[in-house]
């Protein structure tokens, strides 16, 4: 790998306006001379001026931008991995900030240390910014901080509970990213032929859990850099919010991402453990959730957990013919004719 190598910045995006164009305007403001910008855009109809924004910086060669008429996230990653040029290959979202030193502090990694496979940048989530501003406000403890991860924190079974990649503030080694904020070589996809798993729904959440434990197993490692950092403004709307977080279809889809990753990834014993942290946290509500434990509330939760469990079975039994690469195949037969 060169010094300068080139770098694909991928950007899925689905009903984001302004956010957008601000992402794009940080990105296209970066220090790093060797880059390219894919857009892989799902949103049916843009505002007049995003439109416009679009239309100009893609005729002038600064982006490059695909319009599409189905809406998945890993769908989407997929579709951008296929176009990429770049030997590295970083996925950030729609709603971003970043300063113009972030694509440097994701390539030194790669540059430094060959037993690298993919860089986890941190992230600041807004939410979290301003929940810790109130509290100095309020005279509360300051900012915390995390020098290392505890070990439960590289266990499959566990790790989800114990992984912070917000408040830890030196570089190591981990077992994900975040997909907002995440690199990769490119012989990832192109040697070891891994892809993103277009069966996880809905919000697709854990489908980037699930790429970094197969990319684990090809000996490379995931390396957390402080240094490498954003803010993610989580808007309400847009993004891979397709659903509503409130409704049924979320819900459901939100067991039956964990339980896949599970049942695909994890031995019995680590599979067990997640699932009971799953039950213990995000159906009876206890910290780290922080969930209303309503007896109504825990019930209904307690059905879409159980369903969730059945519908990611089914989807494993299901894999010998049917691998959910839908989008994937999809793309591949139009670019065949």
């Amino acid at each position: 790998m060169n010094e300068k190598p080139l770098i694909s910045v991928i950007i899925p995006t689905y009903g984001r306006e302004e956010p957008l164009q601000d992402s794009l305007v940080d990105i296209l403001k970066q220090d790093y001379p060797n880059f390219e910008v894919l857009v892989v855009d799902q949103t049916l109809k843009h505002q007049t001026e995003i439109e416009a924004f679009l239309t100009e910086q893609a005729a002038a060669g600064k982006i490059q931008w695909f319009r599409l008429n189905w809406a998945s996230l890993p769908g989407a990653r997929n579709y951008a991995v296929r176009r990429a040029k770049g030997d590295i290959v970083l996925f950030i979202d729609d709603d971003v900030k970043l300063e113009p030193g972030f694509l440097t502090a994701h390539v030194k990694n790669y540059l430094e240390k060959p037993e690298i496979g993919a860089v986890a940048g941190r992230v600041f989530d807004r939410m979290k910014i301003a929940d810790t501003a109130q509290g100095r406000t309020q005279g509360d403890a300051p900012y915390r901080s995390i020098e290392y991860l505890p070990p439960q924190a590289m266990d499959p079974g566990i790790a989800w509970y114990y992984i912070d990649l917000v408040h830890t503030v030196k570089p190591q080694e981990v077992l994900t990213a975040r997909g907002c904020n995440m690199s990769f070589r490119r012989e990832i996809f192109t040697k070891h032929g891994l892809h993103f798993d277009e069966r996880f729904r809905g919000s697709a959440v854990r489908e980037e859990s699930d790429f970094c434990l197969r990319l684990r197993q090809t000996g490379y490692k995931i390396w957390y850099d402080p240094e490498a950092c954003l803010v993610h403004l989580g808007e309400e709307t847009g993004g891979c919010h397709d659903i509503s977080m409130r409704s049924l279809q979320y819900q459901l889809t939100f067991y039956h991402n964990h339980f896949l990753m599970g049942l695909k990834n994890l031995t019995f014993s680590q599979a067990l453990h997640l699932y009971v942290r799953l039950f213990d946290c995000h159906v009876l509500g206890r910290p780290p959730c922080h969930k209303s434990g309503s007896p109504i509330k825990i019930f209904t939760r307690t059905i879409f957990y159980t369903l969730g469990f059945v519908k990611a079975l089914g989807t494993i039994i299901q894999s010998p013919w049917n691998d959910g690469q839908i989008y994937t195949r999809l793309d591949k037969q139009i670019e065949s004719l």
